[in-house]
């Protein structure tokens, strides 16, 4: 380790990142920008990543070796993970041996039982960032059912994952009780650091009304309709289908909306679905859409949706709409409420009634009114939930474990003013 300028300690960090690191979604944003913050503050962090993933400028990413049949970004579970995660641990132990880190920061489960071996096989303190449950995922993603034979040993070896690492970082409050509820593990050992936005970037100001009416005529896009924004994955566990659902449903008694569907994969799936339930000509679909280019592509909403319908993992993209000042309906999940508090428009059942008449709260609301909200629905963003916040959390939970010191109880204290909607 070396001094750092500030007189803290610059500490040499391995990151495990089991994905096809970068992808433009869901936990890989998680990733970057905790890697972004931690050189920030000047420390030096290595990330070892399946190959077939895109390169980030600034950021040391060493990839694993692939294979010549498989050239697709996987999201989600796959078989194809099971030879990666061979040839990731080869990659990983080679690194550990020459180039000894301080800390082995692992990302989802199969970073956590990699950096368990790693850990004991060189004594580096281990760093777990759990983003949500294994098992559950898979269900979600329907690779797993509750009745498979193969349930009991995966929630067996998810548990042992999860008590395994010094330190446990969670991407929500219901992650950490989760843990603790249903995985044992002891609450001293984790320390919820919440997904968070970079508002500087994900600003509604980005864009000049002028540019706002050039990017809708290059997209397709009415410009007299209230356009609803979605970004993210296309997937049933992600509501895609609820929100196609939902917009059949608000067509039948109005005429003044357009859903923008930014994101991937399936997209062709889900265009066919929308014209057979009678909506194509109300939905446009982008693709896959570049993290550095999705504040320009939401700037162009006047509401925003977040329809996920799984209740363990986290939901940034829920920050990002906060920060574009954009009123946001959601199903009422755990995570949902931790985010958006009383400022969310929560749909009443996790149905496409349920969010249609949520999403028709939110057209229906006055322009002043939608103003105002998504104010303060970025003022809440900004106070609670900044990455340079989170990055001094994760480093105060470095130097205690290289130094051997106790875990700090209480990492940075949130605003009272900001802690309720």
């Amino acid at each position: 380790m070396t001094e750092r300028s500030k007189g803290g300690r610059a500490y040499t960090i391995l990151m495990l990142a089991p994905t096809m690191f970068f992808a433009d979604y869901g936990c890989h944003v998680r990733i970057l920008e905790e890697a972004v913050i931690l050189r920030k503050l000047g420390h030096r962090v290595t990330i070892l990543a399946y190959p077939n993933g895109n390169d980030v400028a600034g950021l040391d990413i060493r990839r694993c070796w692939g294979v010549p049949f498989n050239y697709r970004v996987i999201v989600g579970s796959s078989r194809h993970k099971l030879y990666l995660d061979l040839m990731l641990a080869i990659k990983s132990v080679a690194h550990v041996l020459r180039d000894r880190p301080d800390i082995i920061h692992a990302h989802l489960h199969e970073g956590g039982l990699l950096g368990s071996f790693l850990s004991k096989l060189t004594g580096v303190p281990l760093v777990f960032d759990f983003q949500g449950s294994l098992t559950s995922e898979m269900m979600d993603h329907n690779f797993l059912r509750e009745s498979s034979w193969a349930y009991a040993p995966l929630l067996w070896l998810e548990t042992r994952i999860n008590r395994a690492a010094a330190v446990l970082l969670t991407s929500s409050q219901h992650a950490a009780n989760l843990l603790k509820q249903k995985f044992g593990v002891p609450e001293e050992r984790i320390y919820p650091t919440p997904d968070c936005v970079n508002a500087d970037a994900f600003s509604g100001s980005i864009l000049s009304d002028g540019d706002r009416k050039g990017l809708k005529r290059e997209l397709g896009v009415p410009l007299d309709k209230q356009v609803i924004v979605y970004l993210g994955l296309l997937a049933k566990y992600q509501g895609t289908e609820l929100l196609l659902e939902s917009a059949r449903l608000l067509k039948q008694e109005r005429d003044d909306f357009h859903l923008l569907l930014m994101g991937y994969p399936n997209v062709e799936v889900y265009r066919t679905r929308a014209h057979e339930l009678g909506v194509g000509e109300l939905v446009t679909f982008t693709g896959r859409i570049p993290y550095e280019d999705a504040p320009r592509f939401l700037a162009l909403g006047d509401v925003a949706v977040a329809p996920k319908i799984s209740a363990t993992e986290g939901s940034g993209k829920i920050l990002n709409y906060m920060s574009m000042a954009l009123p946001t309906t959601a199903f009422d999940t755990p995570v949902s409420r931790e985010y958006l508090g009383d400022l969310g428009m929560y749909a009443s059942e996790r149905t496409a009634p349920g969010l249609a008449a949520a999403l028709r709260q939110a057209l229906d609301m006055p322009p002043n009114q939608r103003v105002v909200l998504g104010q303060r629905l970025r003022d809440r963003a900004q106070a609670l939930f900044s990455w340079e916040r989170v990055g001094e959390q994760i480093v105060a939970v470095y130097q205690a474990l290289v130094e051997g010191k106790p875990l700090p109880r209480v990492l940075v204290e949130r605003p009272a003013s900001a802690r309720h909607g």
